[in-house]
């Protein structure tokens, strides 16, 4: 009927989902899972006209009306110029409820896209552009094989920026490890000052079981971080970023700890690092308590849940369970339970 792919932000959960291109032209990064082992390929504009005319005709038979629409896979702005335009014009032309069109890009396609062109883009309807930038270290990028360097996060980002495109950098604790997290978060800060998004979105790692960092960790050389660490290296964040125009988000992705860790820069900057140290100031047990409950139950757990003695005194339980049962027993638990969140490998091995 009409083709989709695998996955999309959070923020786009009702969006009409597009599908322009399939798949990641990139596919190295040592962390993500979705793309694998599948080949890159761009679609014809032909193709995706009837695929968003077999849209229109189902979405009107079940009488939805869409507001967004979401152009998958990975990095749909690498199309050319022309042809983007097309796509949003036939969308919004089939689709005229649709207010918001979004995409994710990779830094180095927002870098080589002209800012006259991503007006244009912007004329036409295209509204926020997602980006996965992880970290503005350079040893990190490295280290993870993202094949962006900070000066094409920051040259991409200023360029959707100046054409007043709304754009979502994403951002993730824990993936330079314990000996480069403070470089990580003072790098990263640096970079976002300089951008200034509209959105920083915080997504926490997880390893994949099966991924080259996990071998990593196997044989030593990459040192993952607890959540208190990776708490840690938020408030390092924070504390570095300007007081800006721009959302700081915990709240729309589950494998963040603190969820509750969400607002703008230029307002709740204070509030949210006065929330960090409220966790930070907990007793171990406590603290390993809450990230046990929040980890087996994911979701928004206010931190006075830990405050009750009895849910407390049932966690210990299966803290010093996990502990006796191997060396590092309750982390190694704990980075289990958050593999569970992560998208699915679409083969049983992590292709080279």
């Amino acid at each position: 009927m009409f083709e989709q792919g695998a996955i999309r932000p959070p923020s786009e959960a009702r969006s009409l989902l597009v599908r322009v291109t399939r798949n990641c032209p990139w596919n190295r990064c040592r962390i993500c899972p979705p793309f694998k082992g599948l080949k890159f390929s761009r679609r014809s504009v032909d193709e995706i006209r009837k695929d968003i005319d077999a849209m229109a005709e189902v979405y009107a038979a079940r009488r939805y009306v869409p507001t967004a629409a979401f152009l998958q896979d990975a990095d749909s702005l690498l199309v050319p110029t022309e042809e983007l335009l097309e796509i949003i014009r036939h969308i919004r032309s089939r689709f005229p409820t649709i207010t918001r069109v979004t995409t994710y890009a990779r830094a180095k396609t927002m870098k080589r896209k002209s800012i006259e062109d991503l007006k244009r883009l912007k004329e036409a309807g295209l509204t926020r552009i997602h980006s996965g930038m992880e970290s503005g270290s350079a040893e990190v990028l490295e280290l993870i094989q993202k094949g962006n360097t900070p000066d094409d996060i920051l040259s991409g980002g200023l360029h959707v920026v100046a054409s007043e495109i709304s754009l979502s950098e994403y951002i993730m604790p824990g993936v330079g490890g314990r000996r480069l997290s403070e470089q990580h978060a003072v790098e990263t800060a640096k970079i976002l000052n300089q951008i200034r998004p509209d959105f920083i979105r915080v997504r926490t790692l997880a390893v994949h079981p099966l991924s080259p960092l996990q071998r990593m960790i196997d044989e030593g050389t990459f040192e993952p971080m607890t959540d208190v660490e990776t708490v840690r290296e938020i408030r390092l964040l924070l504390e570095n970023l300007d007081e800006m125009p721009a959302h700081f988000r915990c709240g729309d992705f589950s494998l963040n700890l603190l969820m509750q860790v969400d607002g703008r820069l230029d307002r709740d900057k204070s509030a949210m690092i006065a929330e960090i140290d409220r966790f930070l100031s907990l007793d171990p047990v406590k603290q390993q308590a809450f990230s046990l409950i929040q980890r087996s139950y994911p979701g928004m757990l206010p931190l006075d849940a830990v405050d009750d003695p009895q849910v407390v005194e049932k966690a210990r339980t299966e803290i010093e369970r996990l502990e006796a049962s191997t060396p590092d027993g309750f982390n190694k638990a704990i980075r289990t339970l958050m593999t569970y969140q992560l998208p699915q490998l679409p083969s049983d091995v992590w292709p080279e």
